[in-house]
């Protein structure tokens, strides 16, 4: 196999592992959250966990735009036939606008939630 495939697939493995660290990191925000509201005493330990989380996603996420756009240019090929290629590059726009409308309503709550 040649260095560009092993990048092509390494920098894959990167977009989708940071991709599920944040969303492990936004639901452990929300989480010590609900645990800080019902045992004050432990609110200044807890927040700092959540700022560390915060901070931990904010990584996770230019992780993502660059592999993100890492693939853009590595996954250009019709493997799939020309018409297939089609559809699921229109299903990949699709999918982005939704990702972006979570990523965007994710960071509206946990930033709320951490910074409060």
């Amino acid at each position: 196999m040649n260095l560009r495939k092993s990048a092509t697939v390494l920098n894959g493995f990167i977009h989708d592992f940071a991709a599920g660290y944040w969303l492990a990191a936004i639901v452990a925000i929300a989480f010590l959250e609900r645990m800080h509201r019902q045992n004050p005493t432990v609110t200044e330990l807890l927040n700092r966990i959540e700022r560390f989380f915060f901070w931990q996603s904010v990584g996770a996420m230019v992780l993502i735009l660059a592999t993100g756009a890492g693939r853009t240019f590595t996954y250009v090929d019709n493997w799939y036939g020309e018409d297939a290629e089609k559809m699921r590059r229109r299903m990949l726009i699709v999918k982005h606008v939704i990702l972006f409308a979570v990523f965007g309503t994710g960071y509206w709550f946990a930033y709320g939630m951490t910074f409060h």
